[in-house]
């Protein structure tokens, strides 16, 4: 049976991650309290603010910004949207 875990973001109990995502604490917290479900969403999302906002990983305050907005997120707090990003409208016969 799956481990499940109240998770923060979705405010339910859901499976949960198999390991931490990040090292240490944080990750350790991840771990703990979201779901595979909300990690999952989160990083469908980073990668829209990476593209989106053309963040350059090396860059420390890009790195920075996305571990307040990953907080944020998993927490159900406002964060920031990708800007312009429009989600591609489902046709008939997608699912």
């Amino acid at each position: 049976m799956a481990r499940t875990v109240f998770c923060r973001k979705n405010q339910q109990e859901l499976e949960g991650l198999t390991a931490p995502p990040l090292p240490g604490p944080k990750g350790l917290d991840i771990f703990e309290n979201v779901s595979k479900k909300a990690w999952q969403e989160w990083l469908s999302h980073q990668t829209l603010l990476i593209n989106e906002k053309q963040l350059n990983l090396m860059d420390l305050t890009a790195r920075a910004y996305l571990g307040e907005q990953m907080a944020k997120f998993l927490s159900g707090e406002s964060y920031d949207q990708a800007d312009g990003y429009v989600a591609p409208e489902k046709s008939d016969n997608q699912t």
